[in-house]
């Protein structure tokens, strides 16, 4: 189960809760008691692929052509 927490608290002390949902801890963050997103960690056992490495992009951008070859 996702433990609350609020928006200031959050940005007060965003490395404490970015290390804890590194750890596996749910937060849903909430605004006023209205919920407004839910941090979980990425699942551990799945595979990413990388299309593109975006902090070796050139000056310029990606073509659409190179970045759809790649898909």
């Amino acid at each position: 189960m996702a433990k609350i927490v609020g928006l200031k608290e959050l940005r007060e002390n965003m490395d404490k809760y970015v290390r804890d949902v590194g750890k596996g801890t749910d937060y849903v963050v909430v605004r006023r008691s209205k919920p407004l997103f839910r941090m979980i960690a990425p699942f551990q056992d799945e595979n990413w692929e990388t299309v593109i490495d975006f902090t070796k992009v050139k000056r310029g951008g990606v073509s659409i052509s190179e970045l759809l070859s790649r898909l």
